[in-house]
């Protein structure tokens, strides 16, 4: 797994709540991510039909989706 050289903690927190809060109403998980610009991003595994390889590897931290499509 690559990390990121100059880890900023505060960007990581600010995409883990992004994720979190869009897990919350989502049945997607919502995947926290290593850029190399930002430091970190949020994607929707819904955005995408089978995450593709290199966006996997970037993966660092997930949240279930909180939404179940069964009664």
């Amino acid at each position: 797994m690559q990390t990121n050289a100059a880890y900023n903690h505060s960007a990581f927190l600010a995409a883990l709540q992004t994720a979190e809060r869009r897990a919350a109403c989502s049945y997607y998980d919502q995947h926290v991510l290593e850029d190399g610009e930002q430091g970190y991003v949020t994607i929707d595994e819904g955005d995408y039909a089978e995450l593709p390889p290199m966006l996997i590897e970037r993966i660092v931290h997930t949240v279930p989706g909180a939404l179940i499509d069964e009664l």
